[in-house]
């Protein structure tokens, strides 16, 4: 298609920045931030919940390849409009997090966790050179 791909064509509708192809081979760090709501009607409920996502992306630490970082975070703000538990990763590459999506480890838990998150937000962007 023109040398185009599809997120690049997406990202240009949308005003998004995406990486060109030679940023993508050059390895520009990725960061991946997901937000989710549990599913839960009762505080334990909720709390089981949570453990399990925690525990699940936990265990992916060291297991995906390109993947720099990955922390989870649970929301103590308690504000009803915050989500439940926030994703944090680092991949070394846009190809790096491309492949982390059909990972057998992250479909796996994706499919674990099926019915536990009802509420799921997501960017991902290149990170910016520090000064």
């Amino acid at each position: 298609m023109n040398g185009v791909d599809i997120k690049d064509r997406a990202a240009s509708a949308t005003g998004a920045l995406a990486p060109s192809q030679g940023e993508r081979a050059a390895g520009a760090i990725v960061k991946h931030i997901v937000m989710w709501n549990v599913r839960a009607d009762t505080p334990d409920q909720r709390a089981d919940g949570i453990a399990r996502i925690k525990a699940g992306f936990e265990a992916l630490r060291g297991r995906i390849p390109g993947m720099l970082a990955i922390e989870i975070g649970v929301d103590s703000s308690g504000v009803d409009y915050a989500c439940d538990v926030v994703l944090y990763s680092e991949f070394e590459s846009q190809a790096a997090l491309d492949d982390y999506a059909t990972h057998p480890a992250h479909l796996a838990l994706r499919d674990a966790l099926e019915g536990v998150r009802i509420a799921r937000h997501q960017v991902d962007y290149r990170a910016e050179p520090t000064r």
